[in-house]
C-alpha cells in the first residue's frame, strides 16, 4: 500500500465503499452498517515494528552512532549545520522554512520533507530520486546548497575523533570507516523516527471520546466528498507514489524529469504523510501553503488545471462548516 504505485490497493478501495456506505452515522458516534470483519480500521492500524531491512539490520551502536551523527554540526563544512538543522523534532521532523537553507547563501529549491515514517517508504524525496534511505545521506552532505562538505574530508574528520573511532567499532566491528557505514547508521537512526499514538489511533481502538465531534465529521469527509484517501491513504496517510495535485510551476518537472514520456508524472511530486501535520507548516513541496487552513483552501479550488493533473483534484465545493472539520481531522493526527 506504501509502495511505489500509482492506484489505491483493493482493502484501500474497501474502505472506500464502506465510507460511502455507512462511515457517516459512525463519524457521528454511531456503528456503521457495514463493517465486515472491522477490516475498514486495520487500514488505519499502526504497524507493531520497525520495518528494518535484511542488508541494514538495527542494533542499538548503530542507532546510537546516526544519532550522534543526524545532530552533529561537524559534518558540514563550517561546523554549524547538521542534519537536525533541516529535520528538527520541534518541526516534525521538517524544519518549518518556505525553503530549506544549508551552508550555503543559496536556499534550496524546497523545503525539507519530514523523515516521519520513512522507514515504511520505497522511494524518497519530493521527486523520488532515492532508492532507499541509505543512497539519501550523502547528498544533503556534500551538495553546496545543503551541508557543503566533501566525502573525504568528513571521513578523515571522523577518524581523527577518537569518540568517533569508538562508536564505529562497537557499530561495525573490525570495519573501516567509511562512506557505507555512515550511511547504514544515518539510515538506522532515521528508520527510528517514527510518529506516535495521536487522537485518531485512540478512536480507531475504539476510544470514542479521544477526537472530538467535529474531526469524526472531517474524518467522513476526508474519506468521502473530499477524496483525500485517494492519496492520503493507510495508517501513514500517503500512497507513497507522485502526484500532480495542481501546485507546482511549470518548469518544475517533478517525478516526470526521470519519466519525460508520462504525461502525469511531470509535475508530479511525493505524497507526504500527514502525521503530525499540525506542527509541520509550511505545506506543499515547494512551502507554498503556510496552514492547515490553506491547504484545505488549495484542495476545494482544485489547484492549476492542467493534462498532468491528477484526476481525483478538482473543486470540491466544501461550506466553511465542512472546511472546519476537515482541519480539526487534521490536527487529530498529530500525537501528543
Amino acid at each position: 500500500m506504501l509502495g511505489h504505485m500509482k492506484n489505491a490497493g483493493p482493502r484501500v478501495m474497501l474502505f472506500r465503499s464502506l465510507a460511502l456506505m455507512g462511515l457517516l452515522v459512525f463519524a457521528c458516534g454511531g456503528t456503521p452498517r457495514a463493517e465486515p470483519g472491522g477490516d475498514w480500521r486495520d487500514e488505519y492500524r499502526r504497524p507493531q515494528s520497525i520495518p528494518y531491512p535484511a542488508s541494514n539490520p538495527f542494533t542499538p551502536e548503530k542507532a546510537d552512532l546516526g544519532r550522534t551523527l543526524f545532530f552533529d554540526p561537524g559534518l558540514s563544512a563550517s561546523n554549524t549545520v547538521s542534519c537536525a538543522s533541516c529535520h528538527k523534532p520541534e518541526h516534525g521532523w521538517s524544519d518549518g522554512l518556505v525553503h530549506s537553507r544549508g551552508d550555503g547563501p543559496t536556499p534550496m529549491l524546497f523545503h525539507s520533507p519530514t523523515l516521519l515514517d520513512i522507514a515504511w517508504l520505497d522511494r524518497l524525496g519530493w521527486e523520488g530520486k532515492f532508492r532507499d534511505i541509505e543512497a539519501v545521506t550523502f547528498t544533503p552532505i556534500t551538495s553546496p546548497a545543503g551541508m557543503n562538505m566533501p566525502e573525504e574530508k568528513l571521513l578523515a574528520r571522523l577518524a581523527a575523533d577518537p569518540a568517533y573511532v569508538e562508536m564505529f567499532a562497537r557499530a561495525f566491528p573490525g570495519k573501516p570507516i567509511n562512506r557505507r557505514a555512515v550511511e547504514l547508521a544515518i539510515a538506522t537512526f532515521e528508520r527510528s523516527i517514527t510518529s506516535k499514538t495521536a487522537p485518531f489511533d485512540r478512536w480507531i481502538a475504539g476510544d470514542k471520546s479521544a477526537m472530538p465531534e467535529a474531526a469524526k465529521r472531517g474524518f467522513a469527509l476526508f474519506s468521502g466528498k473530499a477524496h483525500c484517501t485517494e492519496c492520503h491513504s493507510g495508517w501513514a496517510f500517503t500512497d507513497g507514489s507522485f502526484h500532480d495535485i495542481g501546485v507546482a510551476k511549470e518548469a518544475e518537472a517533478g517525478r516526470g524529469q526521470f519519466f519525460p514520456n508520462s504525461l502525469k508524472l511531470q509535475h508530479a511530486f511525493k505524497t507526504p504523510t500527514l502525521r503530525n501535520d499540525a506542527d509541520r507548516g509550511p505545506f506543499m513541496h515547494d512551502g507554498s501553503s503556510a496552514t492547515l487552513a490553506q491547504v484545505i483552501e488549495f484542495y476545494d479550488k482544485g489547484g492549476v488545471d492542467r493534462p498532468s493533473r491528477a484526476e481525483v483534484i478538482k473543486p470540491l465545493g466544501l461550506n466553511p462548516s465542512e472546511k472546519a472539520d476537515l482541519l480539526a481531522f487534521l490536527r487529530a493526527l498529530t500525537d501528543d
